[in-house]
């Protein structure tokens, strides 16, 4: 009966140990985003993008929190988050995904496509962006960028200031991921 439980214990440590490996962490991710305009370049920097990889499904999930965004000007900074994304109501932007075709146990460097749903102000749209995907010993780094819409997100822009802002909005991002552990 002893040998049987210790068997038991045993192949439940390894499931256990085996969940932890799939699954990848970063704390701190980067999202940027640029807008070109004829009258100021809008940037801006997020430190504390949040994301998870499980590699043994490919999936992806990113949480940003959109107060997070540093601006060059303040004014910049008080009207993105007030008029344009409505931080107080939308307070985070959420990206869940699939990397395809992705090989997590290749060494190196491989380009990938990903595909999944990108929520802001509560609206969700697909989203496909290629990726750099850089796998060094049992850590990941992910590097890509995407473009972003306006329109495909209820963003109003005042008609007075509508020449003055982009329609498209490239958002880069770069996320080194960590193995998960409880």
């Amino acid at each position: 009966m002893n040998k049987l439980l210790l068997f038991f214990i045993f192949i439940q440590s390894v499931a256990i140990c085996q969940n932890g490996t799939d699954k990848q962490i970063a704390r701190q991710g980067q999202v940027t985003f640029f807008s070109y305009t004829s009258a100021e370049n809008i940037e801006a920097v997020n430190n504390q993008a949040y994301s998870i990889l499980d590699t043994e499904t490919n999936e992806i999930a990113v949480d940003i929190l959109m107060k997070a965004f540093v601006f060059k000007k303040k004014l910049m900074r008080e009207h993105f988050n007030e008029s344009y994304i409505e931080s107080d109501l939308y307070p985070k932007a959420k990206f869940r995904g699939k990397i395809v075709g992705f090989d997590p146990s290749q060494e190196g460097s491989q380009t990938r496509m990903i595909e999944g749903m990108f929520t802001l102000k509560d609206t969700t749209v697909p989203l496909a962006f290629k990726v750099t995907i850089e796998r060094k010993s049992t850590s990941y780094k992910i590097i890509g960028d995407a473009e972003v819409l306006l329109e495909n997100y209820d963003i109003k822009i005042p008609k007075l200031l509508s020449p003055n802002i982009a329609k498209n909005i490239q958002v880069s991002f770069n996320f080194e991921f960590k193995p998960y552990e409880k």
